[in-house]
């Protein structure tokens, strides 16, 4: 397989998997953790490695090197593997999805954003989604006819505060997750929202349906449940680890123990909360997205502006919010016809939220 994002959480436990299984690594991909990248090209010995900076190229302890998004574009053209996981943050991981599809390969696709941005034009048969979300509805689901799904939220690093003293966070208290460790840019959508915003979205490409929704559960043991149209609902719980939903997307099949079973009498008392628009704003356009899904791109671009601006201390916690929902308003009746339009609005959403103030 060519794995995408290597160096990340979920590159480092599909590389665990892919060992557990004697998965070949035909090639490996990452951005700026040279350090690690080299370990994992000494355990696995991949034909081909790219980076993101060609600064870096003369770390990396590999004779074929390439850089940036050409050299993943030239890596997935060239390699033979027929299974391509895409893990890679952001913008950034559509057009590796984009080409991988176009060559027919089965993509494991962690990219949130790729979907987010382009569900409309991406062959959705050729996409298994490693999130353990949508993984759960599929898991739960089966050939029932279901009436909707829902999936869960932790509520980020504010899910306890007083709003009064939100409007306050730093970029650095948003990163403290009460759950999870992942990278900054999920941890952030997290606390927003936005994370969530886009899992529905991409639940609704891959499900093909716009009659789902989000609550929180604090202890993220439930991840996803199914409401039947027989007025059942099933719930799929699974511990915090996400090799399950990899060695599923890697094999098909699994029948064989990932995961310690979850203890019912350790997990004590669950709850489910409602999301809030008060404390959550960018669930103000949930339903309109999820009616208007081409519009996909502009909340991607707006957000991945907003925490640039957020971080640098350009604008507050909610001010995040703001931006994203301001650039929604502007650009709320444009509609792609193909992937060149995409990345025209992208572009056009990025200039505009840039200069938002």
């Amino acid at each position: 397989m060519v794995l995408l994002g290597s160096t990340g959480s979920i590159g480092v436990n599909t590389l665990i998997i892919a060992q557990r299984y004697n998965i070949e690594i035909e090639a490996l991909i990452a951005g700026n953790n040279i350090r690690l990248l080299n370990e994992q090209i000494s355990l696995y010995k991949p034909k081909m490695v790219a980076i993101a900076n060609a600064s870096d190229r003369e770390k990396v302890n590999h004779p074929d090197v390439r850089i940036g998004t050409e050299g993943i574009l030239s890596v997935i053209e060239e390699s033979e593997s027929t299974t391509v996981v895409n893990a890679l943050v952001g913008y950034a991981g559509l057009a590796p999805t984009l080409k991988a599809t176009e060559l027919g390969k089965k993509v494991a696709l962690a990219n949130k954003e790729s979907l987010v941005v382009a569900g409309e034009f991406i062959d959705i048969s050729l996409i298994t989604p490693i999130d353990s979300e949508h993984f759960g509805l599929w898991y739960l689901m089966g050939e029932r006819p279901f009436s909707k799904l829902y999936i869960t939220a932790s509520g980020g690093a504010f899910r306890d505060w007083k709003i009064k003293k939100m409007k306050d966070a730093t970029f650095a208290d948003a990163l403290k997750h009460p759950n999870w460790s992942m990278g900054n840019k999920i941890t952030i959508d997290s606390a927003t929202m936005t994370n969530k915003l886009f899992e529905l979205l991409e639940a609704k490409w891959l499900f093909g349906t716009s009659k789902i929704d989000a609550v929180i559960e604090k202890k993220s043991i439930i991840h996803a449940l199914t409401e039947f149209r027989d007025g059942s609902t099933t719930a799929h719980f699974a511990g915090v680890d996400m090799k399950l939903p990899i060695a599923f997307a890697l094999r098909e099949k699994v029948e064989e123990e990932i995961l310690s079973p979850v203890n019912l009498l350790e997990i004590g008392a669950l709850e489910f909360l409602r999301i809030t628009a008060e404390r959550y704003p960018i669930w103000n356009i949930k339903e309109h997205l999820l009616h208007h899904p081409h519009l996909g791109v502009v909340v991607n671009a707006a957000n991945e502006i907003a925490i640039e601006k957020f971080q640098k201390e350009q604008c507050s916690f909610f001010g995040m919010s703001d931006l994203v929902l301001d650039a929604y308003k502007k650009f709320e009746n444009v509609k792609p016809a193909n992937i060149k339009e995409i990345i025209e609005i992208d572009r056009e959403v990025r200039a505009y939220a840039t200069h938002i103030s």
